[in-house]
């Protein structure tokens, strides 16, 4: 009875911990369900409103028309990024696995020493400073970079997936094309980021104020970059989440309202027209598909 009762325990001891990695699963899993969720009841407010309302708060800040310690406030700005962030990151959130998580944290080091570099050396970007307080850094460097920088490159690589169908499947169609499209995303960003003061390159730029070697610098990162996610990521798994997850690329649809309002505030006329090329693909994407009235209206 003793014996019987002992592997009776074992087989209980044995069937929790069996049980365990389930219960965990279970638990993500309800998370998840829940983030979605959120993300989904505040599509309009996150992927509309934040990005205008930022437009205009920036460009205000840019104008002199917000009081010093509201203008360009760190804060404000990694808060804002960090909510037009969160459909991205919400979305592919299922699909990040161990592996995953080790390939992010490596890219988020990359960032920082090629930033690190750049500022120091002026390669590969360009000579260039930051000219406004992006929030707290190390050595020089925001410490909020991976999350200005990483989800441009995800971003970039969801669209190429759903543009590009079944010829993603073929690298060497897939890896230029993401590649491509990352540069494409800093024509946006750079000119508008100029424009609004965040950072400056003191001898000028044939484009819009921006040299041609930072947008040669940004082919090198976006290639480490895009490199290292194909590697790490699940690609099938991320087909199949897209499928069933409409808001993954509305943090895409923020960039494209709010650095192209900035460009046309400026006149930065050609980044301004890539920033709607990027809406019109969003649109074949069938992602430019945000509710057009919030839940509070």
């Amino acid at each position: 009875m003793a014996d019987a009762g002992d592997g009776s325990g074992d087989g209980g001891v044995g069937a929790n911990a069996a049980a365990t990695p389930s219960t965990g699963r279970g638990d993500r899993a309800a998370v998840q369900a829940r983030l979605d969720t959120l993300v989904r009841d505040n599509r309009f407010t996150v992927a509309v409103v934040f990005p205008v309302v930022g437009a205009v708060l920036l460009v205000a800040s840019a104008e002199g028309l917000v009081p010093p310690p509201f203008a360009f406030d760190p804060f404000l700005i990694l808060l804002g990024t960090l909510v037009m962030r969160s459909p991205l990151l919400v979305g592919v959130a299922p699909v990040i696995d161990r592996t995953a998580a080790a390939g992010v944290a490596v890219l988020a080091g990359y960032a920082y020493a090629i930033e690190f570099v750049g500022l120091r050396t002026g390669w590969p970007y360009g000579d260039f400073h930051y000219a406004i307080d992006l929030g707290p850094t190390v050595a020089g460097v925001p410490v909020g970079l991976p999350v200005f920088f990483l989800p441009l490159v995800c971003n970039a690589y969801l669209l190429c997936l759903l543009l590009l169908g079944s010829r993603a499947r073929a690298a060497w169609v897939r890896l230029p094309a993401v590649i491509g499209t990352v540069v494409a995303m800093d024509l946006v960003l750079d000119p508008g980021a100029v424009a609004l003061g965040f950072w400056a390159y003191p001898d000028g730029g044939a484009v819009y104020g921006v040299p041609l070697s930072n947008f040669g610098g940004w082919v090198l990162s976006a290639t480490v970059t895009v490199l290292v996610l194909d590697a790490v990521l699940d690609r099938v798994a991320l087909l199949d989440r897209l499928e069933t997850c409409e808001f993954a690329l509305d943090d895409l649809v923020s960039f494209v309202l709010l650095w192209s309002a900035v460009n046309v505030y400026f006149g930065n006329w050609g980044a301004a027209a890539v920033g709607g090329l990027f809406g019109l693909g969003l649109v074949r994407a069938n992602r430019f598909d945000v509710p057009a009235r919030p839940r509070w209206v």
